[in-house]
């Protein structure tokens, strides 16, 4: 089967409600794209990685919307575009899309990620390149953490560097449970998750089954209710945001034990200073590593 595109330019006003008629009459999908993208006139519109945009869309909008290769593309268009009561339907153009072998193309883009010393993330298609190596077996999801951002690698090679046989571990902002993994394969006795995501927590719960991981995730409320409000951990480590984090310095800083490490990613190097302000009453944290642009802060109780 092969599929064309539609390429429809319009104003921002107009994008939101264009995408969703074209659903309505008959496309199988639609973005929205920056029509400026590559020029001088391009708009960022997403800020830190979590923020919600302030608009839904760009100035100037490209709305791009997937057909059957047989269908009406100018019925499509003018039925979404009479349906917002556009006047005028909308200039567009079309390309072809080939049949390709998507599953197969998709897994080629993902191979195994060397990370530290010892420790590999390797998809579940793929052999591990060192079968002796530290082999985590991720694939690629709807939660965040596989290992290729430099926060993720930050904290694991920091698990990497402070192995703690027997101790107790919590992955506050676990997303896909990898660095509660690698804590766990490192010997930690008691390996605690949380996320907000309950999607997150099923991905986590998933991922830690596959690699025999035995690790308890959980949302932040049942989290309290199972180790109640005061537990504390030899090893707490949350990759999340800058600003989350700054809220969240009494809590979390309050969830180190006495001798405790507490190391946090998610941090870009100019906002290192700020966090560290937070969390300046509680703990006092220093940069321990920085790659492209990130640090992980580490602290001990």
């Amino acid at each position: 089967m092969s599929w064309t595109e539609v390429i429809i330019e319009i104003a921002r006003e107009h994008a939101e409600a264009l995408s969703d008629a074209l659903m309505e009459a008959g496309a199988l999908s639609v973005s929205v794209e920056d029509a400026d993208e590559g020029t001088a006139d391009e708009k960022p519109l997403f800020g830190e990685p979590g923020m919600v945009p302030t608009e839904a869309a760009w100035d100037h909008s490209r709305v791009v919307a997937l057909t059957d290769v047989d269908a009406d593309q100018a019925a499509i268009v003018a039925e979404a575009a009479a349906a917002i009561g556009i006047a005028q339907v909308p200039s567009f153009t079309t390309r072809p899309v080939a049949d390709a072998d998507w599953v197969r193309l998709t897994q080629s883009q993902f191979e195994p990620i060397h990370i530290g010393k010892n420790i590999w993330v390797v998809p579940s298609w793929h052999e591990a390149p060192d079968p002796n190596g530290l082999i985590l077996e991720v694939d690629p999801g709807l939660a965040f953490g596989t290992g290729s951002h430099p926060t993720t690698r930050l904290c694991m090679e920091w698990l990497e560097a402070h192995p703690a046989p027997g101790k107790s571990v919590l992955d506050y902002g676990c997303g896909s449970g990898i660095l509660a993994m690698v804590a766990k394969k490192l010997g930690a006795a008691d390996v605690i998750g949380v996320d907000i995501d309950p999607q997150a927590i099923e991905s986590a719960r998933l991922n830690a089954e596959r690699n025999h991981c035995e690790i308890a995730f959980h949302v932040p409320d049942d989290f309290v209710a199972a180790k109640g409000g005061d537990s504390r951990f030899d090893i707490v480590v949350a990759n999340i945001l800058s600003s989350p984090l700054k809220l969240m310095a009494p809590m979390l800083s309050g969830r180190v034990a006495p001798g405790g490490s507490l190391i946090l990613s998610g941090v870009l190097a100019r906002q290192a200073e700020e966090v560290a302000a937070a969390y300046a009453p509680f703990i006092k944290l220093s940069v321990w590593a920085e790659l492209d642009g990130w640090v992980a802060l580490h602290g001990t109780n």
